[in-house]
């Protein structure tokens, strides 16, 4: 597997998002499912494992701590606070809170259920709005000099909040939505993180399955998956991204790699500071995916990519209006 830098790190070319095995798409999975994802993952060479609190309200952090425990010195170990569950008289929700106190209490309670002293990156996963971005990375610098985490994150922030944080203190990586189809990043995003060192790391690398190689049935997603609200998946615009797709899927036979293979190589040639981690929970998707580190574009495949799938053809937003006013892209 190749490698590349994630702040002090050496990690796999291509990291597991561990979101999908405990939440997001539907029901959660089996256990066992999750335990044999994970140690495959660990097997085929991924050493870049990337969940959050949020994730099945601290279950895909457990997943990890009661799997990959005793194999803590084989990765690097990313994980997220300020945005998790928080228990209300009607149930769990999701709450996003950046407050010090909060973030250091998320933080304690990650790190035992991930069952490790540290946590080597340790994201905001949302910017509280109510709580100045200083006051928040301050608060994570002390986690930092506490020793229970290494290094700093930022997930879903503009440049601008991205500027103010790195002036507190070093920024290891920005994490938000990057691939073919959600090139947010590019309008400020990846320059800002390229002036001061910043890895980017890439979540839904896969445009949340739609660029894979199954033909997806919106009508037949799970009540809970997370897609029902998002207007790309909404049957206008779905029907007009469908439209393209067929295209996609040429360069990717003519290439000669599956859709999924060729959507991570494209992430991949953008630079070698851009590290994907695109999610899942079947085994024989973990393996095709990473096999994407041995697909070769040339210049003129790159050029015809872009003219397929670019922000003009992309049909919907990626988040509803609820969830864009969580994010900090005012300024993207």
């Amino acid at each position: 597997m190749p490698q590349r830098q994630l702040g002090p790190f050496q990690v796999s070319a291509i990291g597991l998002g561990c979101m999908n095995i405990a939440h997001a798409y539907g029901a959660p999975v089996p256990r066992e499912q999750a335990e044999r994802l994970l140690l495959t993952a660990l097997d085929e060479g991924v050493t870049h494992f990337d969940t959050a609190a949020l994730y099945g309200f601290g279950a895909s952090e457990t997943h990890i701590g009661n799997v990959l425990a005793k194999h803590r010195s084989k990765f690097t170990l990313a994980s997220k606070g300020g945005m998790a569950g928080v228990q209300f008289e009607d149930g769990i929700k999701r709450v996003i809170d950046g407050r010090p106190e909060t973030l250091r209490r998320n933080c304690e309670d990650s790190l035992r259920r991930l069952k490790t002293d540290v946590i080597d990156l340790y994201y905001l996963h949302r910017w509280d709005k109510q709580v100045p971005i200083e006051d928040s990375v301050g608060a994570m610098s002390d986690l930092v000099r506490a020793g229970k985490v290494r290094t700093l994150g930022l997930s879903e922030v503009s440049a601008v909040t991205l500027r103010k944080a790195q002036a507190v203190h070093p920024i290891t990586a920005l994490q938000t939505e990057y691939s073919l189809w959600t090139r947010n990043p590019e309008i400020a995003v990846l320059e800002a993180c390229r002036e001061f060192g910043i890895a980017f790391v890439a979540f839904s690398p896969l445009a949340r399955g739609f660029l894979g190689s199954a033909d997806l049935d919106v009508n037949a997603f799970d009540p809970k998956d997370i897609r029902r609200a998002m207007p790309r998946f909404a049957p206008e615009h779905f029907a007009a991204n469908l439209k393209w797709l067929p295209a996609y899927r040429a360069i990717a036979q003519e290439v000669g790699c599956t859709p999924a293979q060729l959507a991570l190589a494209w992430l991949l040639h953008q630079g070698p500071d851009i590290l994907p981690i695109p999610g899942t929970a079947r085994e024989d998707h973990l393996r095709d995916d990473l096999r994407a580190v041995d697909v070769q574009l040339d210049p003129a495949i790159l050029a015809r990519l872009d003219e397929v799938i670019n922000p003009r053809t992309v049909s919907g937003n990626r988040y509803n209006e609820q969830s864009n006013r969580e994010v900090d892209t005012e300024t993207y």
